[in-house]
């Protein structure tokens, strides 16, 4: 059973959401992708989002462009938590989109990343579900030394090479 839902208004989503699923694949997290346009099928979309906790869902993942209202209305729909993923549009880069979604009334939140930051979506989901689970804390954890690893590997190769080859590499 699906853990987190990941959901778009529009299948042109999907290349900036799957950053997403492909951490929680990499963290063993069973998802599921939607698209639901809360402006073109309402009713699909409230059925959709009331149905989340029976179907096992614990954390949304929601991702929208432009008037960017699906995660907030998910939030309005579900005491689950959800994370907004504001998509970059060529209309105003995606600002517009982080606005909506960051900007909601009080006792109805949305956890916000940055525009485009599905990966990171997925990184708060696993925080999310680790809370309440040992094994995917030390994956996490572990996740967080590779990290510090590669930054390391980076600065010795940085000061082993030089400026200019770096850059060039």
């Amino acid at each position: 059973m699906s853990k987190v839902a990941i959901v778009m208004g529009s299948d042109s989503d999907l290349a900036t959401m799957r950053a997403a699923g492909d951490f929680l694949t990499k963290m063993g997290i069973e998802y599921e992708y939607n698209i639901i346009s809360a402006h073109r099928e309402p009713d699909i979309f409230f059925k959709w989002a009331r149905e989340l906790k029976d179907r096992g869902i614990k954390v949304v993942i929601a991702g929208a462009g432009k008037a960017a209202h699906l995660p907030g209305m998910c939030a309005a729909l579900t005491p689950l938590p959800v994370i907004g993923v504001p998509i970059k549009t060529s209309d105003l880069g995606g600002v517009d989109s982080l606005y909506s979604i960051v900007q909601m009334p009080s006792g109805i939140p949305v956890a916000t990343v940055a525009i485009n930051g599905a990966k990171n979506a997925g990184i708060l989901a696993t925080k999310i579900l680790a809370v309440n689970d040992e094994k995917l804390f030390d994956k996490l954890e572990k996740f967080s030394d590779e990290m510090a690893k590669e930054v390391e590997n980076k600065d010795n190769r940085l000061k082993s090479i030089g400026a200019d080859a770096f850059l060039k590499s």
